[in-house]
């Protein structure tokens, strides 16, 4: 079996939150809480769960935007976290990210050609002729066209720019590609298009993503694996098949009965979360989902659940196996 291309360690991330008259921070937001997984080469792997719950925080560590207080991120073979920012700008050409705003993400001051172009000025020695020539290559290969360089983002449609977007990041030949909610911002006939393009790049250049979204019907049309997160916290974590067919997490299984299925005649139940989504400033103790969770017992009030293997592939953070929705 080969080794991961990206593996997070028992990873956790607090950031403070206001100032005392010393100086010392009132409170810290729980953004990540040990986290762990690994991604293998040529897989896509997927991040999924509500807005806040520290998908978008784990990419930034991974990427080293951000540094981890607990935990260690290996990539490609190198220990991503005892890097300084010097030696992590060569490993940056292995990782680019594609970004969740196709309006926010393209500098509107730059041409299109520069935009993409830009990472091969940074991580290459090419000519500018043999990186105008990359990045013609390039808006052909994403379904542009090399007179659509000499354009500004604001021309492009939302679409449009994130081909460009995906374009940039193709330019340096990444071997992991992180798409941070790439297609919420767009139309479903769009994403169904971007996905698409996404699925043909990667079998045409052996790319591994990292998926991040909250939408499970998008996730389900492009990930070998999912993991399912709440407030920081993984909950379950299995192969796509495996997580659709046989969700064993309270959380999980409440997330895919909201997924719309496309027939009237359907009669499956839906399950509802009750209560609010507990302050990352003050989580709960226990297991994370315990305060809306509608088989929460006294144990899980007071013990923090260990991730655990179910079934091959399949792990979960839950002190009880598998328990099923009512009929």
């Amino acid at each position: 079996m080969s080794e991961p291309l990206l593996s997070v360690q028992d990873v956790s991330k607090r950031f403070p939150v206001g100032k005392s008259l010393l100086g010392r921070p009132t409170g810290y937001v729980h953004a990540v809480n040990d986290v762990s997984f690994d991604v293998m080469p040529g897989e896509t792997f997927s991040l999924v769960g509500e807005s806040g719950c520290g998908k978008s925080t784990t990419s930034r560590l991974i990427d080293h935007l951000i540094t981890p207080d607990e935990g260690r991120i290996f990539f490609d073979g190198d220990e991503v976290t005892a890097l300084s920012e010097r030696q992590m700008r060569p490993l940056r050409a292995k990782m680019q990210m594609v970004f969740q705003d196709p309006y926010g993400s393209l500098n509107p001051r730059m041409k299109v050609q520069d935009i993409i172009g830009e990472p091969l000025l940074v991580h290459t020695r090419m000519s500018a002729g043999e990186r105008l020539k990359r990045v013609h290559e390039l808006l052909g290969t994403v379904g542009l066209s090399p007179a659509h360089g000499e354009r500004y983002p604001h021309e492009f449609s939302g679409g449009q720019r994130q081909r460009i977007g995906i374009a940039r990041a193709l330019s340096v030949q990444p071997k992991l590609i992180i798409a941070d909610e790439p297609v919420s911002a767009l139309d479903v006939s769009i994403q169904a298009q971007v996905l698409n393009l996404l699925r043909d790049l990667q079998e045409r250049y052996d790319l591994t993503y990292l998926f991040i979204s909250h939408d499970l019907s998008v996730v389900e049309m492009i990930s070998d694996r999912i993991a399912v997160m709440y407030l920081g916290t993984i909950m379950e974590m299995a192969p796509n098949e495996e997580l659709y067919a046989r969700p064993c997490h309270p959380y999980t299984q409440a997330l895919l009965s909201a997924v719309p299925v496309p027939d009237p005649k359907s009669k499956r139940r839906h399950v509802l979360i009750e209560g609010d989504l507990p302050s990352p400033m003050n989580p709960p103790t226990g297991c994370p989902f315990h305060t809306r969770c509608p088989h929460c017992t006294e144990r899980c009030v007071k013990e923090f659940p260990k991730m655990r293997e179910v079934s091959p592939g399949h792990k979960l953070r839950c002190h009880y196996d598998g328990l099923q929705l009512p009929a």
